[in-house]
């Protein structure tokens, strides 16, 4: 009754695995989505910049 049953073990490391493996990659991609929305603001506010100062210059 106490000897470990090690497909147990291995079935519930393999699942552990996978669990951190899926959050990980929730992580990464919110962190990725984040990042590209920050450098589109950062185009757009260069894109305005320019316009602007298309404009004066005609």
């Amino acid at each position: 009754m106490n000897e470990i049953m090690w497909g147990d073990v291995i079935f519930q490391l393999v699942f552990l695995i996978i669990l951190v493996v899926i959050a990980s990659l929730t992580v990464f991609a919110i962190r990725a989505l984040s990042k590209r929305a920050k450098q589109m603001d950062r185009i757009g506010e260069k894109l305005d910049a320019v316009s602007k100062q298309n404009k004066k210059d005609n």
